[in-house]
């Protein structure tokens, strides 16, 4: 069987992720009779049904499950060597006079690790070949997406919440949990809290941080980066958990309450598996000595 073409999982990816030939059809900026030949032509090169097709819409067989979480990862993967390939060879490339521009590119949970982060950068910038770190903040969980598509050489990420599957990593801290309150609250003045104290309040519910682009239900207001989550915070209108380096961030107008019952939050330095870039090697080797 002839391998599957790029273009062939992104109709598909596009198609599974709406659930719908015209909305995937209008995503991609094609017309629907095409994009249904093209899958159509897909599942008779597969020789399996990948779709059921319904009046409203279309639905998964179990072989097109299987195609979309392995097409994401594929898809994934080309967009990372594209990227990762334009960094290597951009301003000061290797073909140019300059020579190679050494650089990499650090994701980090916003603020997260603050402490943590300097330290490490101060380290390694001190080594005689460092590269050019540039530092990426991001939201909650997104640092996995931002290595697995190229838009990170490298990430801060934090177990439970990352998962560190696919990765390499080193393991660099651990920590507790609090919870950033507004500092006038009752619950402020607490020694600690529990996991179920700041879930079950009916004044302050819990920030909610996009993962994949999607919100997780509740009636906490939707979190778009860390300057609003901390005025929200503030104003006395969300609650939000974080690890306990978070304080280096705080207001004056947030306090931090430990949690008693939170999983300890291990940081880690991770990267690709098959990553072969001296210069994360050298960083690797500097966070290894903190």
């Amino acid at each position: 069987m002839d391998p599957l073409e790029t273009r062939e999982l992104r109709y598909f990816t596009a198609v599974a992720e709406e659930l719908h030939f015209g909305r995937a059809a209008e995503r991609l900026g094609m017309a629907q009779p095409p994009l249904s030949r093209a899958i159509q032509r897909l599942e008779r090169r597969l020789g399996v049904s990948l779709l059921q097709r319904h009046r409203r819409g279309v639905s998964l067989t179990g072989a097109g499950e299987m195609l979309l979480h392995e097409g994401r990862a594929a898809l994934d993967a080309t967009t990372a060597a594209a990227r990762r390939t334009r960094r290597a060879g951009g301003a000061g490339g290797a073909d140019s006079p300059a020579g190679p521009r050494n650089r990499l590119v650090l994701a980090v949970k916003a603020g997260a690790s603050h402490e943590l982060l300097h330290k490490l950068l101060d380290a390694y910038a001190a080594e005689p070949d460092a590269a050019e770190i540039e530092v990426l903040p991001s939201g909650t969980c997104e640092q996995e997406r931002m290595l697995r598509d190229g838009r990170a050489d490298v990430a801060l990420m934090h177990a439970p919440f990352n998962s560190l599957a696919g990765f390499d990593s080193e393991e660099l801290m651990t920590e507790g949990q609090i919870a950033v309150l507004p500092a006038g609250h009752p619950l402020a003045a607490r020694r600690t809290l529990t996991l179920a104290d700041v879930t079950d309040i009916p004044d302050l519910p819990l920030a909610r941080w996009s993962r994949h682009g999607t919100f997780p239900p509740g009636p906490g207001p939707e979190i778009h980066d860390q300057t609003q989550l901390a005025q929200l915070i503030a104003l006395g209108r969300t609650v939000a958990v974080y690890p306990d380096s978070a304080r280096a961030w705080l207001w004056a107008e947030h306090a931090a309450v430990p949690l008693a019952d939170a999983p300890p939050v291990v940081t880690h330095l991770a990267w690709p598996a098959h990553s072969r870039s001296l210069a994360l090697a050298g960083l690797v080797r500097t966070a290894t000595r903190l």
